[in-house]
């Protein structure tokens, strides 16, 4: 009854907020413009030679000192040159490489080419493929209803959740809905419709909900205003009505996400099995053996998010790092702060949606009594594992 009244609202929230293509904000593609376009090409010649680079630019930046390249690749129509700083050359670019560049041709003049990026289709789809069938042979159909999940779960961001905010709507209400979303099709998908899966997905929005509240209240706090990058800068000129410190709380409810989902199923899970082997357990005897499992998992999952944004984060702690300058001082900045506060939001959603998850499953998993009888002639030795 809970289940189907939260899924209808959820429904009627979806329905109110799906966003109106018309107030979405689109931006001209940079490269769509007359005369430029992209091209794709094959390297077939990298030169260095000695342009000179190294020191202190007259902004202030330090450049890299060493060689840049003439490159010479061959596109559809032709041939193409183009030259790649010390930095980019340094990187590293052979013979026989997939580039993308950027075709500059304006009325009545040849064509110059720079450099955009490397072409990596191919890799990206051959990793994707051999991760499916790994999920798919370990789990079986539970891992192809994961990876099936996945695609739900993009599908509800790119279609909903992202045009919504785009659109005007509120960007913590729009996650927040988006996410409940997402959590019933992809819990009942993976675990299947049990009320064992029922008592993580209340363990799961309870976690939603305490990440959305806390996380927006932390972004005030801490004076979080969402521009920290360029890319911020750039988004900001695109949606300039756009909350970009809403967009920051909303960011820690996705990125706490999959973690949360883990420790709740996982939770249920164990609260079902610990009921199977002693049935005649008390309730608190119950919740306090899952929550000894509880205490485990809260410890590796907390590092689990430690570890997820400092790997996300790397080349500014590389950078803090070679500036010598003290993490106590760069930890306040916008880009770091933002990292951490929102690893340390969603760390404390996720420990609080472990005993209230516990909590629940252990009222809800079914009591010896509550089992059907077995047919005359059945074999016994059922389950409890719904």
């Amino acid at each position: 009854m809970i289940v189907g009244i939260i899924a209808v609202l959820t429904i009627i929230a979806m329905v109110v907020l799906w966003p109106d293509s018309s107030k979405i904000p689109r931006s001209a593609n940079p490269y769509g413009q007359e005369g430029v376009s992209t091209v794709d090409a094959t390297v077939t010649q990298v030169a260095p030679f000695d342009c000179g680079s190294g020191g202190e630019g007259p902004d202030g930046q330090q450049s890299l000192k060493g060689d840049c390249a003439n490159v010479t690749a061959r596109t559809s129509d032709g041939t193409a040159t183009f030259q790649l700083d010390a930095g980019r050359f340094r990187a590293g670019m052979e013979s026989g490489d997939k580039i993308s560049l950027i075709k500059l041709q304006p009325p009545g003049q040849e064509a110059s080419y720079e450099f955009l990026d490397f072409k990596r289709g191919f890799p990206l789809t051959a990793l994707a493929v051999v991760f499916s069938l790994l999920v798919v042979a370990v789990a079986r159909w539970r891992g192809l209803f994961a990876i099936v999940g996945i695609g739900v779960t993009l599908l509800a961001l790119f279609k909903f959740v992202l045009p919504a905010i785009l659109s005007g709507e509120s960007p913590l209400v729009a996650t927040v809905v988006g996410s409940t979303g997402i959590m019933f099709v992809v819990l009942y998908l993976a675990h299947g419709v049990s009320i064992r899966t029922t008592s993580a997905l209340f363990g799961t929005l309870f976690g939603i909900a305490c990440t959305a509240a806390i996380g927006w209240g932390a972004t005030g706090w801490t004076s979080l205003n969402g521009i920290g990058s360029e890319d911020d800068q750039t988004l900001l000129a695109s949606a300039p009505d756009l909350n970009m410190q809403a967009v920051v709380a909303a960011s820690m409810v996705i990125a706490g996400l999959g973690v949360l989902n883990d420790v709740t199923v996982t939770q249920a899970s164990a609260v079902w099995e610990m009921r199977a082997l002693r049935p005649t357990a008390r309730a608190g005897e119950l919740f306090a053996s899952a929550m000894r499992i509880g205490r485990d998992h809260i410890a590796s999952s907390v590092y689990t998010l430690v570890f997820a944004y400092a790997g996300s984060a790397m080349t500014i702690l590389l950078l803090i790092t070679a500036y010598q300058r003290g993490l106590a001082e760069m930890a306040t900045t916008e880009e770091l702060a933002q990292e951490i506060v929102r690893t340390l939001v969603g760390a404390i959603g996720l420990v609080l949606a472990v005993p209230i998850t516990t909590a629940i499953a252990v009222v809800l998993a079914p009591r010896p009594e509550d089992e059907p009888l077995p047919e005359p002639g059945s074999t016994t030795g059922g389950s409890h594992r719904a």
